[in-house]
């Protein structure tokens, strides 16, 4: 009973939120031992509060802050459980502020505890959910509040929250997929520029050393190793401070310049591979945020101003916002789609048999989840596929070397 009444007293202190925490350990009149945190304005004030409930505090402290300050950060799948466990409470008629009490108690993640803190503070104090969400736009983007918004004026806000659920999943595991691709051939390159230069630096110098007593002109490729080997020797820094410079200039102009970011995306849509699982990838977005934003009752024109800033290509954004600007102009959103080139025939038709039969919704979530399902069987396959590719390049590189450092030997053999 102790216990609870000093958890009652922490939550009523979070609100303040400069009041420092205190850990501390004690025993109660049977002599347990008991422990636990709560927030006080200074020690003296918490050995009080601690003691009203018949607790002997034998030891108390400041609790440390975190090694690298303020809360843990949350992450986009942190949000994605959290609205899990929101629509499954709200679902199984939990009242939204004992939700996010639940929440509360049951996480360990610092971040997240904090977030559903704040929220459930606000909700106490008369807002809204979703103006409550949108004092954290880091954690919840103007799609999420403006769902929650539609779930709270149609009174069906534990379902908006299972859909918002279902989609932050999918979007979330698509992502993580892309990421995966992406970093697979990425990771191929590091892998062989870092055997090269070993090489260069580590190995080449001992041939060089060789080299030097046999009174011969050397083959202009061994020259050429040998050069390039001197070189990375002597100025290595050079070779970091360029690489460091350009990863730098790639990141501000990629940042700065719409017209960079433009031919990026365009150019990663049309790599060998890659870019047919980005293209899926695209889709797969489009008609999920679309299925989830037209089925929360948003008008088509704002849901398509939604779902452009969604597929995370500038390239399917201009053919969001296309569509868009169709429509209101008065073209069917089958013939906008087939307009913008973007979209195979596929899609094309099972948007249009959902416009006749009214289950554009349905239609949308099906598609989604055939390029999804596809997006996942293309990247595991492309493990298997760049396999030989990863034991060519490393070949060519380590038997270009061995050549050139070999071939003045060959041709000593043969002049012998």
């Amino acid at each position: 009973m102790a216990l609870d009444k000093k958890k009652k007293i922490t939550r009523k202190s979070t609100q303040v939120k400069e009041t420092p925490e205190f850990i501390w350990k004690g025993k109660d009149k049977k002599g347990y031992e008991m422990r636990g945190t709560l927030y006080a304005a200074n020690v003296n004030l918490a050995k009080a509060i601690i003691a009203k409930q018949g607790i002997k505090v034998t030891r108390i402290k400041k609790k440390p802050k975190d090694l690298f300050g303020g809360k843990k950060k949350i992450k986009p799948l942190d949000i994605a459980f959290f609205s899990r466990q929101m629509a499954t409470m709200m679902q199984a008629g939990v009242a939204i502020i004992m939700s996010l009490d639940m929440i509360i108690k049951g996480t360990d993640h610092g971040g997240v505890k904090k977030l559903a803190e704040d929220l459930k503070e606000q909700l106490e104090g008369g807002s809204n959910f979703s103006d409550a969400l949108k004092s954290h736009p880091d954690q919840f983007d103007k799609l999420y509040c403006s769902l929650v918004y539609a779930g709270e004026q149609s009174g069906t806000l534990e379902v908006m929250l299972g859909r918002i659920a279902t989609y932050k999943e999918k979007t979330e595991s698509i992502k993580k997929k892309i990421k995966k691709a992406l970093t697979y051939p990425i990771a191929i390159l590091i892998i062989a520029f870092a055997v090269t230069v070993i090489l260069l630096v580590f190995v080449v110098p001992t041939f060089e050393e060789l080299f030097e007593g046999f009174g011969a002109d050397l083959p202009a490729f061994t020259r050429f190793v040998l050069d390039l080997s001197r070189w990375m020797q002597a100025y290595w820094y050079l070779m970091i401070i360029g690489i460091v410079v350009f990863i730098i200039l790639f990141k501000q102009i990629k940042k700065r310049s719409l017209k960079f970011q433009e031919f990026l995306d365009k150019l990663s849509l049309n790599l060998p591979i890659v870019g047919t699982i980005l293209n899926k990838s695209c889709i797969a977005r489009f008609t999920r945020t679309l299925s989830t934003t037209f089925a929360a009752g948003m008008p088509l024109v704002d849901a398509l101003t939604s779902v452009s800033t969604a597929t995370g290509n500038l390239s399917y954004e201009y053919a969001a916002l296309r569509i868009r600007d169709e429509i209101i102009s008065g073209t069917n959103i089958k013939n906008a789609v087939e307009h913008t080139g973007r979209f195979p025939p596929m899609v094309e038709q099972m948007i249009s048999i959902g416009e006749e039969s009214g289950r554009l919704d349905e239609m949308l979530a099906k598609v989604a989840d055939i390029y999804e399902e596809d997006v996942d069987l293309a990247v595991d396959n492309l493990s298997s596929l760049l396999e030989p590719a990863i034991m060519v390049i490393l070949g060519v590189l380590v038997g270009g070397l061995v050549t050139a450092m070999y071939m003045p030997i060959f041709e000593m053999g043969s002049v012998v």
